[in-house]
């Protein structure tokens, strides 16, 4: 069996994450979060579109997670972001947390907006 090094483009993996935190690239960053292409940045939650806007164009997709339980976004949030041509998919964050590594580890255009477990 051949083994590959993964190699990250402009983005960082998520590293861990545990109760009320997250480690990527190597620091911890505490509450809810965004990540991706344009690095990681506190996030103020479900009300607070201006990180989500700065990925138009970006990302084709962003991954809510949702804590430690898949939970509904609100509505006019996702039409917000759907409406900015980015997919939506909600996950519990540990979840959404394993699938943005693999999806990024495989060059995609993605972002994680994530709320902790």
């Amino acid at each position: 069996m051949r083994l590959n090094e993964v190699v990250y483009s402009d983005s960082e993996p998520i590293e861990g994450y545990g109760s009320g935190f997250f480690r990527i690239g190597g620091k911890v960053h505490y509450g809810p979060i965004v990540t991706g292409p344009l690095g990681t940045s506190k996030w103020g939650g479900f009300i607070d579109q201006e990180p989500l806007i700065q990925l138009k164009g970006l990302v084709d997709v962003i991954f809510f997670g949702t804590g430690s339980e898949i939970k509904q976004i609100p509505v006019e949030l996702r039409t917000f972001i759907e409406e900015l041509g980015i997919g939506v998919e909600i996950m519990s964050s540990s979840s959404a947390s394993r699938t943005y590594n693999v999806l990024l580890s495989e060059g995609r255009r993605i972002a994680i907006a994530l709320l902790p477990v």
